[in-house]
């Protein structure tokens, strides 16, 4: 039970830390640059989350050119660059995906 309790307190600090930051910050009162700097913070954020998912397999070690997420992250780099689109971007990467693993 105390491991759910810690859990709980984990969640609520986390989602007043958030609620706070969103509370307390007003975007009017923030200057020109400051906005065009946390305009990137997604960005920044993004590669930081998802290289590690595609380039590192269960041992933390790099995978092979051949891995099928390698692939998958290929084909969506590429549909993202020619369709400037997010939705078509991840539905091309994860089909490719599947279809590596379940038909090759």
């Amino acid at each position: 039970m105390n491991i759910w309790i810690s859990i709980v307190i984990a969640g609520i600090i986390n989602y007043l830390t958030r609620l706070g930051s969103v509370l307390l910050i007003k975007p009017e009162k923030l200057n020109e640059s400051t906005k065009k700097i946390l305009g990137y913070v997604p960005s920044a954020v993004f590669p930081a989350i998802i290289f590690p998912a595609v380039f590192l397999n269960e041992t933390n070690t790099i995978v092979d050119i051949k891995d099928p997420k390698i692939i998958g992250f290929v084909v969506a780099v590429i549909t993202g660059y020619l369709s400037k689109n997010v939705l078509t971007t991840i539905i091309a990467g994860l089909i490719s995906y599947w279809v590596i693993i379940f038909f090759i």
